[in-house]
């Protein structure tokens, strides 16, 4: 059976020496470089560019974003068991209610997320399986919607898990605050303290990596 692209090309580029990087890769717009930052972890393509001029080097970037999709599947299949427990169990007491409509339609989002990350993972992970350097190298080139491709191809399963487990978080923090239990509502709000701490703490450090990588570079 022929396959889309061969792994046999020959590179007629002398040994050692690297491709520029393309003109459509230099200049990219800010939200490209956000989606670029989550992607690869830099605000630029230069890193990836260069993994990108040796069968090893792109070897390691494979293999490294192939963990990631598998530890994303990993989280995916346990957000959709437990929200799938979640939807389709009542509440065993009657204090702590995640059955009434607001906290139930986010464990069901939750539920749906969940299972389109796993979709995503699973063929994101097909896609860079099979893919090769030389091949990348070519769809990165003209820039525009193979780009945007290219970095959708590793960020989407993970913003679908975020949301995934955003979404469970807060049906149990309403189904936590709603609770005629004091100390239902007191571990409630100090979750609630913690998952603020936490999420203010990850954007301060991306914030303060992109804003290192951009003037750096």
């Amino acid at each position: 059976m022929a396959s889309f692209h061969s792994t046999e090309t020959t590179d007629p580029r002398p040994l050692g020496e690297e491709d520029p990087l393309p003109k459509a890769l230099r200049d990219i717009p800010h939200p490209m470089r956000v989606l670029c930052l989550f992607a690869v972890g830099r605000p630029d393509f230069k890193d990836h560019w260069k993994s990108l001029q040796s069968d090893q080097a792109f070897e390691t970037v494979r293999t490294r974003l192939c963990s990631i999709l598998a530890n994303t599947i990993t989280a995916a299949g346990v957000l959709l068991a437990t929200s799938g427990v979640f939807v389709t169990t009542g509440s065993p007491v009657t204090y702590f209610d995640y059955s009434s409509p607001a906290p139930y339609f986010l464990l069901f989002i939750s539920l749906m997320l969940a299972m389109i990350a796993m979709l995503t993972s699973g063929l994101s992970m097909i896609r860079w399986l099979h893919t090769d350097r030389q091949w990348t190298q070519e769809q990165l080139k003209p820039g525009g919607y193979f780009v945007i491709s290219h970095l959708l191809s590793i960020v989407t399963p993970m913003f679908f898990v975020a949301w995934s487990l955003n979404c469970f978080i807060f049906a149990i923090l309403i189904a936590g605050f709603c609770s005629q239990s004091i100390i239902f509502r007191t571990v409630t709000a100090l979750w609630l303290v913690t998952y603020v701490a936490n999420i203010a703490m990850v954007s301060m450090e991306f914030m303060w990596k992109y804003t290192k990588s951009v003037t750096s570079g």
